[in-house]
């Protein structure tokens, strides 16, 4: 009991931990929203966050009666942080000192609107977590007031 209790609690922390990357690489999309120039070369490139699932550690039991009620619980996990392949954009500036012989100057991919986007829906979802865990929290308690 204690085990499933805490094995909820777990895959919502890792939840939480999965949506507060997100939202980092949202904020610094957004932060560079405008910078021409990098490290790199070049603009900025928008960034995304690439989840995967992954089994929850559980006792034998728990695997061996999940086995029969199609697969065990499983988590999230930060599985990669890519580069968005979407081309700059470009605008005519030819003041600008990252600007090509034509006056073009590239722009990151970034598009705030659908930063902020991602941005709720990282939060909702981090919410959801929240909820999941106060929920197994609650559980707990009741399960230990029973026991009394």
């Amino acid at each position: 009991m204690a085990n499933s209790l805490f094995g909820a609690m777990n895959i919502s922390a890792a939840g939480m931990s999965a949506q507060r990357s997100r939202m980092d690489i949202v904020a610094e999309n957004i932060a560079n929203a405008d910078s021409t120039h990098t490290a790199k070369g070049g603009p900025y490139r928008r960034r995304q966050v690439i989840f995967e699932s992954h089994q929850a550690k559980v006792k034998f039991d728990r695997v061996f009666q999940s086995s029969f009620q199609g697969g065990g619980p499983s988590s999230v996990k930060v599985s990669s942080i890519i580069e968005d392949k979407r081309p700059f954009r470009e605008i005519y500036d030819p003041g600008h000192p990252d600007a090509n012989a034509k006056g073009m100057v590239k722009l990151p991919n970034v598009n705030t609107v659908e930063e902020m986007v991602d941005m709720q829906s990282a939060s909702r979802s981090f919410e959801a977590n929240v909820t999941t865990m106060e929920a197994a929290k609650r559980m707990f308690q009741k399960s230990l007031e029973l026991l009394r």
